[in-house]
């Protein structure tokens, strides 16, 4: 995706070029909120779907450990328990 855009490494700010290179090639040990903050840079939009009962909690988890990320939509599913 970042070769398709033309951005280079050096233009993701805060990340090494260790970190897209380990990203990229699919390490399944890299940070999430590192990840998140590549996706902001690259214009990519994730969406989480959750239940209703995990909502708050996955919202207040995401402005404590990611409190850079812009806006935060939660949007629920219903779950056959539920």
């Amino acid at each position: 995706m970042r070769g398709v855009d033309g951005i280079r490494q050096d233009d993701v700010p805060d990340v090494s070029h260790v970190f897209l290179r380990d990203l990229e090639k699919g390490k399944e040990t890299v940070q999430f909120g590192r990840v998140l903050k590549v996706l902001d840079e690259l214009g990519i939009r994730m969406v989480l779907e959750v239940t209703k009962s995990q909502a708050q909690a996955v919202e207040a988890a995401i402005h404590h450990y990611l409190p850079k990320v812009r806006s935060v939509h939660t949007r629920t599913i219903k779950k056959d328990s539920e």
